[in-house]
């Protein structure tokens, strides 16, 4: 039924993922319609399927989008920091940043350096200032890593599925804390892992799920 989210414009859009249910947060609601899919994704923006972006990589379905930012709106509040490995497009990371507002910081990592690129014009194009505030910025780099540099982060989404356990990515949480993430090969889940504020760590499987899998350049492009 996912497809039936579709829109014509980004506002048809939103108000189909929640007339669906997907999206009931206000603060989701709210940043899905401050940020335009179109600015992230030339071809079909507005259906509720994955799109190409090149690079063998793909913009998440909206439908897929609006479940991760209502997994972690939680860990999304004012002034919050956030993580997204497999950044893309950047459309996510937007997203996230018009969710932690001014003081809030939220950082994109993907490999394809192509990617970064095209996500930091788009990123400058239509939201300079977050950019030049130093609200968001998208980075090169192993994101099966993680980036600790900026971390450790309220929550982490992940945009590709983890063969495993991501560990290193769960070690860059915040007490409390939470990650979003597919895990699996053949069969996979998004699962989600919440650390508590001793630093314990709890799973909670989602739902069942189909992603390209977290890999290296030189295997998703060829």
């Amino acid at each position: 039924m996912a497809w039936m989210c579709s829109g014509s414009t980004n506002s048809e859009l939103v108000d189909n993922l929640q007339d669906a249910g997907i999206i009931t947060s206000k603060w989701v609601i709210s940043a899905m319609r401050r940020v335009d899919r179109a600015h992230f994704s030339r071809h079909n923006p507005y259906e509720d399927s994955p799109q190409s972006i090149g690079f063998g990589a793909t913009i998440s379905a909206p439908h897929m989008h609006g479940y991760a930012l209502e997994h972690l709106q939680e860990y999304l509040q004012p002034g919050m920091s956030a993580l997204d490995v497999g950044s893309g497009s950047g459309y996510l990371v937007a997203c996230m940043a018009a969710m932690v507002g001014k003081n809030g910081h939220v950082v994109g990592i993907d490999h394809i350096p192509e990617l970064v690129q095209n996500s930091q014009v788009a990123l400058e194009q239509h939201y300079l200032d977050w950019v030049k505030s130093g609200r968001v910025k998208v980075v090169t780099g192993d994101g099966r890593k993680g980036y600790a540099a900026d971390g450790p982060y309220d929550c982490i989404h992940v945009g590709a599925a983890s063969p495993k356990t991501p560990v290193e990515l769960i070690a860059q949480l915040k007490s409390p804390g939470r990650l979003f993430v597919p895990v699996g090969n053949v069969s996979q889940q998004v699962i989600v892992y919440d650390k508590d504020s001793k630093g314990d760590v709890t799973e909670k499987k989602v739902m069942g799920v189909i992603y390209v899998p977290l890999t290296d350049p030189e295997k998703q492009l060829y």
